[in-house]
């Protein structure tokens, strides 16, 4: 989606706040709308079918479906919450006013603009009129009352319109950068346009010093040896920590649209050494970057090709009928179809499953719905997907993460336009945001299977609904102990979606809610003693949602504890450690992480 900013870029002229008119480039900080104006005062009047024709034609909203801009079906604001939204905006316009004229500067509590040069007066009052503008167009977009889809991709919009729009975004209304620009002699600027003309060739921001990571050395650490590998995987046998190891062995399946070195990003935070240390045989899936000779694969590939075949690689190594799996974000959905297939060819190869921040059941998939319909669906499968006699085609890994930022630009976007284009910073050395950078291409069918029947179909949870493998997927047969853990603040996986697709599958299940994200709730190690989760009293899921979480116990500290306790019943006797992973048939290949995980995208 192309996002413009909505406000003109004003010029500055620091003698009078005479430029606050309604014909001078500030204007449309005070008026976005283009309203019509009170007699006498620069202060807009509003109207619902103003509004309402405003919201339809917000930059982007062309890009969804057609139906979104249909006047009939279009979200509505009741007039009275309007009128109470503009009699608020226009005493708060009034008091601002009053405040410019006697050149005082505004209270700014926006963490963007508390530095020093924000309270000169006319830099104080642009970012003031911002602020207030942004809380009224946010406060528009939850009044509105409609089609549930498209009121979220109103509030999408505004939230990518006002995040853009932001006068820290403009080198000439950012008076941290004009003072840096003229500290430095223009060297800041300079800076700035080599760092924009390098994430140009990129495709992609940069969020974090790429140059100070290695992959093997900075990250992904953990000793170990890969004894397997195919066209899409690599299979990782991590060397024990402990002197005897459970018999039992434990398959990590990481999503296959990042890296799978999120878990193992430092010794102190890695969830795979915390598995080691607890005395469980630790294998890791590690995908393939998928290139061009690649770009057929499909999702029956990844489960038969992937996961499946690293549980048979497994059973051979360790001479053990059943395995221990844990699958996280979308690699838990892979785990799932998996041993769904399994299931129906007769075999139990899982003595437990471990579930992180995964859906099954795709009722409610967060922030992500704004951009699925089946329009946008089609589109995938004709452009990659190999559908309409087209080739299939890779799906580029900075497609994702651009998606993926967008949904916090504020943050993740228009932060870093700032540091690192109009202050000329690079940005400091950060793991978790290298791995961020460091992304996966994915095969178009893969991707576009992917699509339909998760987020827009929602099959998964429907036995019988989708075909994999040859045969009927049905959730609902695995009777596998199995563990569900959500992120509270999760914005990609709501924590209420992965409670629900605990309930998709039959036999004994445990579900733990953390808090913070996707990715800081699930590498929350304990030795941090950081955040908190919720144990509900029981482990019956009968009750909805919210019910559960009214009656939960908070404790503090990592959910990793709780998980070990649950996955040591599982781990069966320990036996002296192996020296040397894999066995005659398996032979140790190169040293870990292996070179899938090191292809750049």
């Amino acid at each position: 989606m192309t996002l413009t900013c909505p406000f003109r870029r004003p010029c500055l002229h620091h003698e009078s706040l005479n430029m606050f008119t309604s014909q001078s480039p500030f204007s449309p900080f005070l008026n976005p709308f283009g309203a019509p104006m009170f007699e006498g005062l620069n202060i807009p009047m509003f109207n619902t079918e103003t509004v309402e024709q405003w919201l339809a034609n917000l930059p982007g909203m062309s890009t969804f479906q057609q139906q979104t801009l249909d006047a009939e079906r279009f979200p509505k604001i009741p007039p009275e919450t309007l009128f109470a939204l503009s009699s608020q905006y226009s005493l708060e316009v009034t008091q601002l006013w009053q405040q410019m004229l006697m050149a005082q500067t505004p209270q700014l509590d926006d963490p963007r603009f508390t530095a020093e040069a924000w309270r000169h007066p006319v830099y104080g009052s642009i970012a003031a009129l911002y602020l207030l503008n942004t809380r009224f167009l946010l406060n528009l977009a939850e009044a509105l009352e409609g089609d549930r889809k498209t009121c979220a991709r109103v509030r999408f919009c505004i939230e990518q319109w006002v995040a853009a729009s932001a006068p820290n975004n403009f080198l000439n209304t950012n008076p941290e950068a004009l003072s840096r620009l003229e500290a430095t002699g223009g060297e800041s600027l300079r800076r700035g346009i080599e760092n924009f003309w390098s994430d140009f060739a990129k495709g992609r921001i940069s969020q974090t010093n790429e140059g100070a990571f290695e992959v093997g050395r900075d990250v992904a650490q953990t000793p170990g040896e890969v004894i397997f590998e195919n066209e899409l995987i690599q299979l990782i046998q991590y060397y024990p920590t402990t002197d005897k190891v459970h018999e039992t062995p434990l398959l990590i399946v990481p999503p296959c649209i990042n890296k799978f070195y999120i878990l193992d990003l430092q010794p102190k935070n890695s969830l795979v050494r915390f598995a080691l240390d607890q005395g469980h045989n630790v294998f890791l899936i590690s995908w393939r970057n998928i290139d061009d000779t690649l770009a057929h694969s499909t999702w029956d590939d990844y489960v038969d090709s992937g996961v499946m075949t690293a549980i048979r690689v497994m059973q051979d190594i360790t001479r053990q009928k059943q395995v221990n799996t844990l699958g996280f974000c979308v690699g838990g959905t892979l785990l799932s179809c998996a041993l769904s297939v399994f299931k129906s060819r007769g075999e139990t190869p899982a003595k437990s499953l471990t579930l992180l921040t995964s859906m099954l059941d795709y009722t409610d998939t967060g922030m992500l719905d704004v951009f699925i319909d089946e329009n946008a669906v089609r589109y995938r499968e004709k452009t990659i997907g190999g559908h309409g006699g087209l080739p299939p085609r890779v799906l580029k890994a900075h497609e994702l993460a651009n998606a993926f930022s967008f949904l916090r630009p504020k943050d993740l976007v228009w932060n870093y336009v700032v540091g690192n284009y109009l202050k000329g910073d690079t940005p400091p050395p950060f793991d978790l945001l290298y791995w961020n950078s460091d992304g996966a291409n994915l095969p178009g069918p893969m991707f576009a299977w992917y699509l339909r029947h998760t987020y827009l179909q929602n099959d998964l949870k429907t036995p019988g609904a989708v075909t994999v493998c040859d045969h009927a997927l049905d959730l609902s047969a695995l009777e596998v102990p199995a563990y569900l853990y959500a992120s509270k603040s999760d914005h990609i996986v709501p924590w209420q979606s992965v409670y629900r697709s605990a309930c998709v599958l039959g036999g004994n299940k445990r579900f733990v809610l953390g808090a913070s994200g996707h990715i800081a709730g699930v590498i929350n190690p304990p030795i941090k003693n950081k955040r908190c989760h919720w144990l509900g009293q029981s482990d019956d899921l009968s009750d909805a949602p919210d019910a559960w979480i009214d009656d939960a116990t908070e404790h503090p500290g990592s959910w990793w504890t709780d998980w070990a306790n649950w996955l040591d019943q599982f781990g069966g006797p320990r036996k002296a450690r192996f020296k040397t992973p894999g066995n005659a048939t398996y032979t140790p290949i190169e040293k870990a992480p292996g070179r899938y995980v090191k292809t750049a995208a």
